[in-house]
């Protein structure tokens, strides 16, 4: 079982127009045309089982709504994760209405959204996210398309994982995007999982295979950032690193189907 647990989609009306936006900002092209159906399709052709659709709420107004859609889109191939905007006044009934409505997490977006991952007022938000069984998935490092300052940074995401042992949190881009030496000195090894979404090829290997090495193969998950990475070359990618048939099987799917409870 092969799973992708960091892709984005958009409503149809709403990709057309937000995703060559994004890569005109971030200056990388789009692989797909960021829809339900552009990521189906790609599914077939790569052999992916089973994708994680992450929503952002960029506004505290777009909460509700990308909530519901996610909620729309999952079927037996799509698990989508809903997103919470910490200025969004209503956010304690968000969560309790995300986990009824059947999502199994929340992606949040620091540099997006305009927060430092360690701010302690974001803690009573991630505390009943973490209470209700949701998974948290942040964005961390350097984003492409944004500028300084870097929102989370390793430094700071430790801060979160130390404070909530045991939680199920997960650092988009290998826990850094960038940020490789810090990935590797502070977070690997700790109560995290890491996704490699937008970080093969921009990794050496050989740093690559030390940080899997010390955190534990068990909590990496392997992942794209499509629309912006190609499914078929990541899992290649993946392959060509030869950490052995156990390790590659865990990497590109175990991992993520015990974490999902799928």
């Amino acid at each position: 079982m092969i799973v992708d647990f960091h892709v984005h989609c958009f409503p149809d009306e709403v990709a057309v127009k937000a995703v060559p936006k994004l890569a005109s900002v971030a200056g990388i092209p789009a692989r797909l045309n960021g829809t339900i159906n552009g990521i189906k399709d790609s599914m077939i052709k790569s052999g992916v089982d089973h994708c994680v659709v992450l929503t952002i709420a960029t506004k505290p107004s777009q909460t509700e709504t990308i909530n519901t859609w996610a909620s729309e889109i999952q079927d037996s191939g799509i698990t989508a994760f809903g997103s919470i905007h910490p200025q969004f006044e209503g956010w304690k009934n968000e969560l309790k209405r995300i986990k009824d409505i059947g999502l199994k997490g929340i992606k949040l977006h620091p540099d997006y959204q305009n927060f430092f991952v360690d701010d302690e007022n974001l803690f009573p938000i991630y505390e009943m996210a973490f209470k209700l069984g949701l998974i948290v998935l942040f964005h961390t490092g350097v984003d492409i398309g944004l500028p300084p300052p870097c929102h989370a940074t390793p430094e700071r995401l430790i801060r979160v994982v130390k404070a909530y042992p045991g939680a199920r949190i997960v650092a988009a881009h290998m826990g850094g995007f960038s940020l490789w030496d810090e990935v590797e000195s502070i977070l690997a090894g700790e109560d995290i999982f890491l996704d490699t979404s937008y970080s093969l090829g921009s990794i050496s290997t050989e740093q690559l295979k030390r940080i899997i090495g010390k955190h534990g193969y068990e909590k990496i998950l392997f992942a794209t950032d499509s629309p912006w990475k190609d499914q078929s070359e990541e899992i290649i990618k993946i392959r060509e690193l030869m950490l052995g048939s156990e390790v590659e099987k865990a990497i590109l799917g175990l991992n993520a189907k015990k974490l999902l409870r799928i």
